[in-house]
């Protein structure tokens, strides 16, 4: 691969962790979150205030997880006093917020943002395995927690939380540990992006990118992981196929979300079993014997 190619292919990796990240909040608990993307810059501006103080690449990346983690808490906890449509609103408060005080300190770059970032110190075949290691991990450990004890309590919160509280299921609990995992995946896939860009602005972490991380769930599935992980190398490649129409991205990405929420309410995951159940040979049966 030429360098153009290994830096698609690790920005994909990138978007594939940061999409798990909001998946785990709204696709298994049922958590609406718009402001993903300001965790993402929590993550992303820690590690590099830590990297340009020489602090090597595994404590700043996990530096920023943890930033961005605590952060998931705080948010958690408004949670478990708002839900739905309030939810969202206090969510969307969160990014505008974060965008606000990064443009206000000096510290962060303020409006020109943060340069001179070093490298991770790693060829990018390197750090490109590196992130695909991660992203593997990342992958696993959601497939993990959907299969536990853990995701069919996220299941029942995500449903009806009053009948969960019913059957002894702590809401509020597992609403924080959904916004704690979720937001701290989007802090390291922040600390990841970086060492890959080594350049931040605060642009790079506003409204637009939560709406994309958002239409990358949907259209892939919510609750899907391998529907999700689909749907962020598409939509991570398309922009880069259909340059000439760079400039709608946001109403593209709102174009899709509608479609799929009319169409196909369960993205590309509800596709895929809709049509793998009609191309399923049908065994006939067997005629009576009489």
């Amino acid at each position: 691969m030429g360098i153009y190619e290994i830096s698609l292919a690790t920005f994909v990796g990138i978007n594939i962790i940061l999409a798990l990240g909001l998946n785990m909040i709204t696709g298994f608990c049922g958590q609406i979150s718009l402001g993903h993307a300001a965790f993402y810059g929590v993550g992303a501006y820690t590690c590099a205030l830590l990297a340009k103080a020489g602090t090597p690449l595994p404590f700043a990346v996990s530096a920023g997880m943890i930033a961005a983690g605590l952060l998931g808490l705080l948010v958690g906890l408004a949670s478990l006093r708002v839900r739905h449509d309030f939810l969202a609103i206090t969510t969307m408060g969160v990014g505008f917020l974060f965008l606000g005080i990064v443009r206000q300190q000096e510290i962060l770059g303020g409006e020109l943002g943060i340069s001179g970032i070093p490298s991770p110190g790693l060829s990018k075949v390197g750090f490109l395995s590196l992130v695909l290691i991660l992203a593997a991990g990342v992958t696993a450990f959601n497939i993990w927690i959907k299969r536990s004890w853990m995701g069919f309590a996220f299941d029942a919160v995500a449903d009806d939380e009053d009948t969960a509280r019913v059957v002894s299921v702590d809401v509020g609990a597992y609403k924080l540990a959904a916004f704690a995992m979720g937001t701290a995946m989007a802090g390291a896939a922040g600390g990841l992006y970086t060492y890959f860009a080594r350049f931040l602005m605060p642009d790079d972490f506003g409204f637009i990118t939560s709406i994309s991380v958002l239409s990358m769930v949907a259209v892939g599935g919510i609750g899907s992981v391998f529907g999700v992980i689909a749907a962020t190398i598409i939509l991570t490649l398309m922009p880069e196929f259909f340059r000439f129409i760079s400039d709608y991205k946001l109403l593209i990405y709102g174009t899709l979300l509608f479609a799929v929420m009319r169409f196909a309410p369960e993205g590309l995951a509800g596709l895929a079993h809709v049509l793998s159940a009609r191309i399923k040979p049908r065994v006939p049966l067997e005629k009576e014997v009489t």
